[in-house]
């Protein structure tokens, strides 16, 4: 148990790194995509996501006492999934006045994602108990 919460932790982290590093300093400053007309829905798309991590921190992560709390966390989860797929897919467009994605850029990508979602992963499989077909949300974590 203990080692799970580290490795989430780990993940998290390093997910918030990369992901402001990204998100921040590359689309922001670097390639100024809010003011490129080909990469307007890049940008929203990104500042969905963006409003949607601290909503996952706290929905999934930090309030155990509700189960109704959670399934809204994992709802946020899904709708996140939704845009970053649609963020893949408009990225080609999205990135045609720089000569598209450098290689580099879509491989920061990958480690982004998986670890968000690697986080979430390794979070669930602690929090989630599934015995005998039925799905049970363990409350307090941290008293096992």
């Amino acid at each position: 148990m203990e080692t799970a919460l580290i490795i989430t932790s780990i993940l998290l982290i390093l997910f918030s790194v990369l992901a402001l590093y990204d998100g921040f300093y590359l689309h922001i400053f670097k390639y100024k995509l809010h003011n490129q007309s080909e990469s307007k829905t890049e940008h929203y798309a990104h500042t969905i996501r963006a409003v949607f991590f601290p909503a996952i921190l706290y929905f999934v992560f930090l309030k155990e006492d509700c189960t109704i709390s959670f399934i809204i966390g994992l709802i946020i989860v899904a709708l996140d999934i939704l845009v970053m797929a649609a963020d893949a897919f408009i990225e080609k467009d999205s990135r045609e006045f720089m000569g598209g994605l450098p290689r580099w850029e879509y491989i920061l990508h990958l480690f982004v994602n998986g670890f968000h979602f690697a986080s979430i992963a390794v979070y669930l499989s602690i929090k989630l108990n599934i015995k005998n077909g039925e799905i049970a949300v363990l409350p307090n974590i941290d008293q096992y």
